[in-house]
């Protein structure tokens, strides 16, 4: 998979935790800036339409949404040398 496809597939898991959740971007604000990470729900969307995250920020993102687990296996196979 190419990094696109990585920013994609981070940008779709995140998305999707926050659908089995019936959460919205603005209810993923609250809690981040509930956590101390000021977050405003349009600088929140754009950054996730992006998918210009960080790996520590993706998982505070699940951490406060109440996420323990995460499948990866709807993700491409990842090809081996």
């Amino acid at each position: 998979m190419s990094e696109d496809d990585w920013t994609q597939a981070a940008k779709g898991l995140l998305k999707a935790e926050l659908k089995r959740r019936n959460m919205r971007y603005e209810d993923l604000a609250a809690k981040l800036t509930a956590a101390g990470h000021k977050m405003d729900p349009k600088n929140l969307t754009n950054k996730i339409a992006r998918g210009s995250f960080t790996a520590a920020f993706l998982l505070e993102c699940l951490h406060v949404i109440g996420c323990t687990t995460v499948r990866l296996d709807d993700l491409a196979p990842v090809e081996h040398a």
